[in-house]
């Protein structure tokens, strides 16, 4: 399971990268840039849930020592 949530992680941030490289900074709310902005939300909210993840999964392990 730890290597498999290493490799959600990964594969978050290497799409929120992604994303971020697609947004048009001189208008980032105009059709493609917009669809980037949803996408870099998007994989930042299932980065932040997988180390919730991980971080909930760590503590039930202390707590069972």
């Amino acid at each position: 399971m730890k290597i498999f949530l290493w490799i959600l992680i990964t594969l978050a941030f290497g799409i929120m990268v992604f994303n971020l490289t697609q947004v048009s900074w001189e208008d980032p709310f105009k059709n493609e840039s917009a669809v980037a902005l949803i996408g870099v939300m998007a994989s930042s909210c299932a980065l932040l849930l997988l180390v919730i993840l991980m971080i909930s999964k760590n503590i039930a392990k202390r707590l069972k020592k």
